[in-house]
């Protein structure tokens, strides 16, 4: 049986499996480069097909909307049937769209509401009166979420990606609405789905009732450091929380459930504020004055394909439960250069003249697949551990915190010859010894100590060397490569210190 099979149920390696081979393909259902898009999604062998479907605020009718949904997902299921398509359904509402979309009988059905003929009600739907934000906890919008869904499910979606779930459900005590909702669907799905079975995520790090999740997954975008002493529009990545565990939908208690992370967008690139603010003020406001997938989409081509690398290897030993979603397809708004486009991975060529290039980038990287650099991996929780501890042989306390500081560390997000950083403080690993993994994005020369206590009063910075107090005397350690991993390991009793690196 293929490793990628499913029927009725998921378990967490299937999950993984498409996890693994994962994109953010929004709204490729409706893109006029479908055929090319396909060839992209096979040539790099893409499972996952993320934002698949779905509005913001609706651009035809309904009914239009979902057949041409239905006939893209069967023209991508046609090349490759084990393909999980994603829809949304998000955290905006919009009076014009509830108010000229009939509410079909089946919904009224499904809340055990006799059929009436009227379209769905925008004044029932919203958090405040005139807003935009639908509220969970009214029969309505858990009416226009259920009937979305079941219609996504019916065009030959598999998997839902529910927006910033914590908004919608503000006024949800206890997560009753929308857990009543997602079963609802995944009803549905058990019923009627292509396979059986419907998977949903949210930006949520948790999202646990009485010890059970109700996503499959979580999914946030990524968390950003700027980069001041480099010429351009420079960041690197900074891990921000962890994924929660509970028992999954299938049942089974995970310490911590698998997570996506993503590119996002949410209005394209300021050209006010790069017209207007200094370099400083950019570099703080957002991703360099925009949106995420906006500032990679400004990168030269060659920096484009650094930073993809960069952030599938920063996923693969930053999380060990985490992957990253490509960015086959997303939305650059009209801010970047004056008219609506859209970031695809694509090769430019006659089938795709605006395409970005990234696609034999990103095929190289799923073909090689994230098991390498996972044996770099720094552990999935942040409890760092160390407490305590004694030493067997000694007695002697182990401290709880050690870090790891110098010049290197800008480049990990963190502040340069900081003793004191929670970002390059090093795990516990057992034995009496303390690890940290990062990828340094730039070749180059770096020094380094080793703060015991998160203090300058006693650090180490020589394999087996002495004790020393103060910011002076780090050692060094070169990077010959752009986009190394480095993992440094420690002991404490003996001052033994190892530093491993791999491309």
């Amino acid at each position: 049986m293929h490793e990628g099979y499913f029927d009725g149920s998921m378990q967490r390696q299937v999950l993984e499996y498409y996890l693994s081979r994962a994109a953010s393909a929004q709204w490729i259902t409706m893109s006029d480069t479908l055929e090319d898009d396909i060839r992209v999604v096979l040539k790099t062998g893409l499972k996952f097909l993320g934002r698949a479907a779905g509005i913001w605020k609706a651009s035809m009718p309904d009914d239009a909307h979902f057949r041409k949904v239905r006939a893209a997902a069967e023209k991508i299921h046609a090349a490759d049937p084990e393909i999980i398509l994603q829809a949304c359904i998000f955290e905006a509402v919009y009076r014009e769209d509830l108010e000229t979309t009939p509410v079909p009988a089946f919904v009224f059905e499904a809340f055990g509401i006799p059929v009436e003929a009227r379209c769905f009600r925008y004044d029932d739907c919203v958090m405040t009166p005139g807003g935009n934000m639908p509220d969970i906890s009214r029969p309505e919008t858990q009416m226009w979420f259920y009937y979305r869904g079941k219609n996504y499910i019916d065009c030959g979606c598999e998997a839902f990606h529910m927006g910033q779930i914590h908004l919608y459900c503000a006024r949800d005590r206890g997560y009753s609405a929308i857990g009543k909702v997602l079963e609802m669907l995944r009803a549905y799905g058990k019923a009627h789905a292509r396979r059986h079975k419907v998977i949903f995520d949210a930006h949520s790090h948790s999202l646990v009732v009485n010890g059970r999740s109700l996503l499959d997954y979580n999914a946030m975008p990524f968390t950003r450091f700027p980069v001041l002493d480099r010429p351009g529009e420079k960041l690197v990545l900074v891990r921000e929380g962890k994924s929660g565990g509970g028992i999954s939908p299938e049942g089974v208690y995970e310490k911590a459930l698998p997570f996506l992370y993503e590119y996002d967008n949410w209005g394209g690139r300021d050209k006010w504020a790069h017209a207007h603010q200094t370099e400083a003020e950019l570099a703080w406001n957002q991703w360099w004055g925009g949106d995420q997938i906006s500032w990679f989409a400004y990168q030269d081509c060659e920096a484009r394909n650094r930073f993809l690398e960069y952030t599938f290897k920063w996923t693969a030993i930053n999380n060990p439960d985490g992957y990253f979603a490509f960015p086959l397809m997303r939305g650059l708004g009209e801010s970047f250069d004056g008219q609506e486009r859209v970031y695809r991975l694509n090769n430019r060529s006659d089938a795709c003249p605006d395409g970005f290039a990234q696609e034999d980038t990103a095929a190289a990287l799923l073909r090689a697949g994230y098991a390498r650099y996972r044996a770099f991996a720094n552990p999935s929780m942040l409890d760092y551990g160390g407490k305590d501890v004694d030493d067997p042989q000694t007695g002697v306390r182990l401290p709880e915190k050690v870090v790891l500081y110098g010049s290197f560390q800008p480049y990990v997000g963190a502040v340069a010859n900081d003793s004191n950083s929670e970002i390059t403080r090093m795990y516990y690993i057992g034995d009496g010894k303390y690890a940290l993994s990062f990828l340094l994005p730039y070749a180059g020369e770096y020094d380094f100590g080793i703060s015991t206590w998160g203090t300058l009063s006693a650090c180490v910075c020589e394999d087996g060397g002495l004790i020393y107090s103060g910011s002076g005397g780090k050692s060094k350690f070169s990077v010959p490569h752009d986009n190394m991993i480095v993992r440094i390991t420690f002991t404490y009793m003996t001052n033994a210190i190892r530093i491993e690196m791999t491309e």
